[in-house]
């Protein structure tokens, strides 16, 4: 899939700051594509700041659930940053989707879109196992979701502290 990188790190690890320097890179006209919702104070803040972070030159789609119909309508002029999958993926969890089935969908609807897309992910396996048992399903579909991403992403990269580590290269 040429048209999809996918930006792996923990919390606050710098991947949607690294993930904005590659789209602004591309000279392509930037979409930012937004699964966050600001439910509290907390995620409300940290959306106004990766808000003043982006440059009046972004356009900004909001879409915590269906990506789908924002990935289909832009062209090959765009490259998208999809920030971030583990939000919507909380997204449908918390409405009881079937997350194979919206997988599913979301990587056909990548393989379609004429735009280039940046995804951005967190990679939550690395630290100590949840104590509940919707804490280790959260994590196991999040591990599920990133190695289907990754397996079809053209290049995937892995941020901590800031910098950027290659996983996957193109051939």
């Amino acid at each position: 899939m040429k048209n999809l990188t996918l930006i792996l790190g923990g919390a606050s690890s710098g991947k949607s700051a690294y993930a904005e320097r590659l789209v602004l890179a591309t000279g392509l006209t930037p979409v930012y594509l937004a699964t966050g919702q600001a439910k509290d104070r907390e995620m409300s803040k940290k959306i106004g700041l990766h808000k003043a972070r982006r440059g009046p030159e972004w356009q900004l789609i909001e879409a915590p659930l269906n990506v789908t119909e924002p990935l289909l309508s832009l062209t090959a002029r765009h490259v998208i940053l999809l920030d971030c999958l583990t939000l919507w993926l909380s997204n449908h969890l918390e409405l009881n989707h079937n997350i194979e089935k919206n997988t599913d969908l979301l990587l056909k609807t990548i393989r379609a879109s004429d735009a280039q897309i940046i995804a951005v992910s967190n990679e939550i396996g690395l630290g100590l196992v949840p104590a509940t048992s919707i804490g280790r399903a959260f994590r196991d579909a999040q591990g599920r979701l990133n190695q289907r991403i990754a397996e079809a992403a053209d290049t995937v990269t892995f941020v901590a502290a800031g910098l950027p580590l290659s996983l996957k290269a193109p051939l």
